[in-house]
């Protein structure tokens, strides 16, 4: 845990508010395999890492407001808890707000408060920094107002915020990572019925690394919902709840009646749900180069039948195939920028790392950022 951000926090908080605080860590998430399978019912290998949000909070005075500062942008709201609606769409407090409004929406009552919080996840990384602030929040609430949530009823408190108030149509992953993190594991997620089985993380002689490109195209959140409304719209002409119940042959029966577009988006999706459940058997027999092939393919089918990469992430992951010690690589998260996940053996990492800064500023004359990442545990108080 960052202990420089910790401190940072905690002082916005004392100087502004003059009280102290109730000190929270939420982390953020990387993803090994099993993207856009959490909103089809499916499965999801994620883990919490040591890069999060540091939220501070305390109960407030004022009869009027509560007061929420993100201390990274020095941007300072009042929330008036009798009077909730959405900020501009794109704006930070949205997370907050919409976290407080489905804290009241389940009959909680909370009383006025102040939050400073800031992060070290960087920003459009693709690693869940909204799931870690929605997370904090909920999380300190319930401590600060003894509301009686389980860590269950706080991830689907925050999955709310993000739809009703965000308006992305997330799967329960990112929160359900963040909040029941556990250190050097991952959790291979049901994400219907929100159970997960931990796998100690021992990679041995390879370590996972993420190459950030460095950029955020818009297509992001309208892109995410379309998706969505497709993979619902083919379950339903499947007659099946959500794509995690449907086979490649019973796509094949209606492939006359979708778009060929629409055809591959759902057959990705049926196949990454194996490739997620296969990547779990490979972990827990130590295949590493199983595992490797899998991420691979999980690359080739977000790219070229989901359509949520961009040329910043094809190029990074085309660097790693030419690398024979780089066992997999894919793009994680939403897709259209953020990272690159790299499965690599330790003794290449610094070579590789100098490599593909360099192809990557040539090819698109700007930097790419490269992170090691420890497994953490989930969002918690700051002892």
């Amino acid at each position: 845990m960052n202990t420089n951000l910790i401190h940072k926090i905690r002082t916005s908080f004392q100087e502004t508010f003059k009280t102290e605080p109730l000190m929270i860590f939420s982390p953020g998430r990387i993803n090994i395999i099993g993207e856009h399978t959490d909103y089809n019912d499916g499965f999801v290998f994620p883990a919490a890492v040591n890069k999060g949000i540091v939220a501070a909070i305390g109960k407030s005075d004022s009869k009027n407001s509560s007061i929420a500062l993100a201390v990274d942008k020095n941007e300072i709201v009042k929330i008036c808890l009798n009077d909730l609606k959405p900020s501009a769409e794109g704006s930070w407090q949205n997370y907050v707000l919409g976290v407080v409004a489905e804290i009241q929406n389940r009959s909680k009552t909370i009383g006025n408060f102040n939050i400073a919080f800031g992060g070290d996840i960087p920003g459009g990384a693709g690693m869940s920094s909204s799931a870690a602030l929605e997370n904090s929040v909920v999380f300190g609430l319930n401590e600060l107002f003894d509301l009686g949530l389980s860590k269950e009823d706080m991830i689907l408190i925050s999955q709310k915020a993000e739809h009703n108030y965000v308006g992305v149509k997330c799967g329960i992953m990112d929160q359900y990572a963040s909040m029941f993190g556990i250190e050097n594991h991952a959790l291979l997620l049901d994400c219907r019925t929100v159970k997960s089985k931990p796998f100690k993380i021992e990679f041995k002689d390879h370590e996972l690394i993420l190459i950030n490109t460095n950029v955020k195209h818009s297509l992001s959140d309208s892109a995410y919902n379309d998706r969505r409304s497709v993979c619902e719209s083919i379950a339903s002409m499947l007659k099946v709840k959500a794509l995690r119940d449907a086979s490649e042959f019973d796509l094949e029966s209606i492939k006359d009646k979708v778009s060929p577009e629409n055809y591959q988006k759902a057959l990705y999706v049926i196949q990454e749900n194996e490739r997620a459940v296969k990547a779990s058997k490979a972990m827990e027999a130590g295949d590493l180069k199983t595992l490797g092939k899998l991420i691979y393919a999980s690359h080739n089918g977000l790219q070229k039948q989901y359509k949520v990469s961009c040329n910043e992430l094809d190029f990074l992951v085309e660097q790693a195939k030419l690398n024979g010690h780089v066992l997999g690589a894919r793009m994680m998260g939403g897709g259209f920028g953020g990272c690159t996940i790299n499965l690599i053996e330790k003794t290449e990492t610094a070579s590789f790392k100098a490599f593909v800064s360099e192809a990557y500023k040539n090819q698109f004359n700007k930097e790419c950022s490269i992170y090691s990442v420890k497994l953490s545990n989930g969002t918690g108080i700051i002892q």
